[in-house]
């Protein structure tokens, strides 16, 4: 491989080729996932520490290999490489940011790309790191119409509630991310202010007439705007993880949504994928809300006539912004907008559900409502079978009460519910 600046060279992954910069030693893997990832820039990249502890592991696993059957001459080549990428030489071609899949398995592969690459500049040959190593709220509104027909059961408390349309579903995720948008622009009039001609203790001591200044002693209003943008990253957090849960599967999980494959999931498991940008946008949640702690502690700090936590705070709340901006955008652009629904699954689901039973309550009573549910769960029936069975209703007006188009708004009788 010749490292030439400004050209390009084909990677290939189970998803197809790319072209990776021809100066650089990642490859396939690594290039899907900086596109996948813009979250945070430079400054968000896997510590060195971190990078250097893999190249120990994979020269370890070299030289156990190398006992066990691997070519000496390749299995020297990957431990040269390995030692390259101990000493730190190799740093400028770890570009992942922290930011990624859960699992950080994309950086494992940038670390089996690059000792792998590296070690063909140093054979001459041909190495594959597997065989050898192993603008988001409207994003949402288009959802909410697309999925707007869509009827499917409802959960609470994880167990199966009434039914609702998936563009229901979708529009409570509008609401919060276009209430949290309100909550921090609402924040920024007390930003604007600034201690200026405030001087040593906010009286404006040997500072001209004239000058305007806050006071010194508190900066509440950073605290506030860490406070709206920890609501935000709250409400990512839940929103990233019903979307991850409701594509759990393929087959054995809740299945109701398919998410976009942008990568390939594991170097273990051939044909994986997983929710890779709900677990960046989590991440970015979870460290969003540490840094509001952090800040909230900063804010407290303010003693007698100055504050003198300012820069945590300063650089705590610049994180918090960039963070959710470019998770936002990642989450918008790789997940969101591809996010299609599994109809013949939902509507599996909700023909299954024992809770249509709660549109018999006017009719029957709750109690013989949840009797035949509880018997329908207990004999393993359908919830039809269980009414009839217990001579609750006959099978007209089982079919003409149990109807979920008719249970996802107010009934024209609100009272009988």
């Amino acid at each position: 491989m010749s490292l030439a600046r400004g050209q390009f060279r084909v990677e290939r992954d189970t998803f197809g080729e790319l072209n990776v910069p021809a100066d650089r030693y990642w490859g396939a893997q690594t290039q899907r996932s900086l596109q996948n990832f813009n979250i945070g820039g430079p400054t968000e990249r896997m510590p060195e520490p971190v990078i250097k502890a893999f190249g120990i592991i994979k020269k370890a696993a070299a030289q156990v290999n190398m006992e066990t059957g691997l070519d000496k001459t390749i299995g020297n080549a990957i431990v040269n490489a390995a030692d390259e990428v101990i000493q730190g030489k190799l740093n400028d071609h770890f570009p992942l940011v922290v930011w990624q899949t859960g699992s950080g398995t994309q950086s494992n592969m940038n670390a089996n790309e690059v000792i792998s690459n590296r070690a063909i500049e140093l054979l001459g040959g041909s190495l594959d790191p597997r065989s050898h190593f192993g603008a988001l709220a409207q994003g949402y509104v288009g959802k909410v119409k697309a999925f707007d027909h869509l009827i499917k059961i409802g959960r609470t408390h994880l167990q199966d509630a009434t039914p609702l349309t998936l563009g229901q579903e979708f529009s409570g995720y509008t609401t919060q991310i276009e209430y949290g948008l309100e909550r921090v622009k609402s924040t920024l009039p007390r930003l604007y202010a600034l201690a200026q001609g405030g001087t040593a203790v906010g009286t404006g001591l040997n500072t001209k007439k004239g000058y305007d200044f806050e006071a010194l002693a508190a900066h509440d209003a950073i605290v506030e705007a860490s406070g709206a943008l920890n609501v935000l990253a709250v409400s990512l957090n839940k929103i990233a993880n019903d979307i991850r849960l409701l594509g759990s599967g393929p087959r054995c999980g809740l299945g109701e949504l398919m998410l976009p494959e942008n990568e390939p999931g594991s170097s273990i498991m051939p044909g994986k994928v997983n929710p890779t940008q709900c677990e960046a946008m989590t991440m970015v949640c979870a460290q969003v809300i540490g840094n509001h702690t952090a800040i909230s502690v900063a804010g407290a700090q303010g003693h007698f006539e100055l504050n003198v936590f300012k820069p945590v705070m300063i650089r705590n709340l610049l994180q918090s912004i960039r963070l959710l901006a470019d998770a936002s955008v990642s989450f918008t652009d790789n997940c969101v907008v591809g996010i299609e629904a599994n109809e013949k699954r939902i509507n599996a689901i909700m023909n299954e559900s024992l809770m249509l039973v709660t549109a018999l309550n006017p009719y029957i009573g709750y109690d013989n409502a949840a009797k035949a549910a509880k018997k329908a769960h207990k004999e393993g029936t359908t919830l039809k079978e269980a009414c009839l069975s217990l001579n609750l209703l006959s099978s007209e007006d089982f079919d003409k009460w149990v109807r979920p188009e008719q249970m996802i708004s107010p009934s024209e009788d609100g009272a009988k519910l």
